[in-house]
């Protein structure tokens, strides 16, 4: 772990996992709330492929200092910087959940950096047309995601009130939880402990404007997507692969928002042969 210092004096707490043999570093964009903290149960899976991980916790989280009115696309310079700070020309993106926004925004504003790209279970972009934006979405995201539309004050109250569903995930995540992926709930965890800033301002930055177009990303991206989601249903992976020019999309029948994560290991395979490494 180190600090990353930036010019407007803001601090990125960073995290760096290194590997005998490098063939590629991956930066790891955490879903929302989320520590960066990189993918511990791909850990094993990034040693045998030569991956180095790096990861940050976003503004507000975790040790990170807070950046008011971030878009999605601010995530392109902070990378950059925590890349320069660690010596990193070229690398590859990889984000789950709240954090695909990001690592698409990072594909798009960093193409002489990034050398590809994978976005899991990603939202597409808020009131994007030709998507009925909520449909399959489990009734505390519709909420959580309507307030933040309103603004940080009904975004606060809204996750101050509102309740755990517990129909949010699938049986097939409730799995995943209790098994490989219980990291997920530690650094969820882990990120909440220090109050509720960091995710409304990810909230906040989703139902923004990106800050970048879609049409104008270069690096290949892969996209997938459980088609059993409910907290961002599947047909939100389809449109982003429809307004992606250089994607491939992967829906996985019988998976939902954690469990599809069972692909990140053929995904990481992608990346490296993707990435010409």
């Amino acid at each position: 772990m180190r600090d990353v210092t930036l010019p407007d004096g803001r601090t990125l707490h960073a995290y760096d996992v290194p590997v005998a043999d490098e063939r590629l570093a991956v930066f790891w964009n955490a879903g929302t709330p989320n520590t960066g903290e990189p993918p511990e149960p791909l850990f094993e899976a990034a040693r045998e492929r030569g991956i180095r991980w790096i990861g940050y916790d976003r503004p507000s989280y975790g040790g990170s200092s807070p950046h008011p009115g971030r878009s999605i696309a601010s995530v392109a310079a902070d990378t950059a910087a925590v890349a320069d700070a660690l010596g990193l020309d070229r690398f590859a993106v990889m984000g789950h959940s709240g954090g695909g926004p990001h690592a698409l925004a990072c594909a798009a504003l960093l193409p002489d950096r990034v050398l590809a790209a994978v976005s899991g279970s990603s939202p597409a972009p808020y009131g994007a047309e030709g998507l009925d934006y909520f449909a399959g979405m489990g009734p505390s995201g519709r909420a959580e995601l309507s307030a933040a539309a309103q603004g940080p004050e009904a975004l606060a109250a809204q996750l101050a009130t509102g309740e755990f569903d517990p129909e949010m995930f699938t049986a097939a995540d409730y799995a995943a939880l209790e098994g490989d992926w219980a990291w997920v709930g530690k650094i969820a965890g882990a990120a909440g402990a220090a109050g509720p800033d960091g995710m409304i301002a990810d909230d906040l930055a989703l139902v923004g404007p990106w800050g970048f177009d879609l049409a104008t990303v270069r690096p290949p991206v892969l996209l997938f997507h459980g088609l059993d989601d409910r907290m961002v249903p599947s047909s939100h992976g389809a449109w982003l692969a429809d307004h992606l020019p250089t994607s491939t999309l992967w829906l996985r029948p019988g998976e939902g928002h954690v469990s599809v994560l069972a692909s990140a290991p053929a995904a990481l395979d992608w990346l490296i042969d993707r990435s010409g490494r």
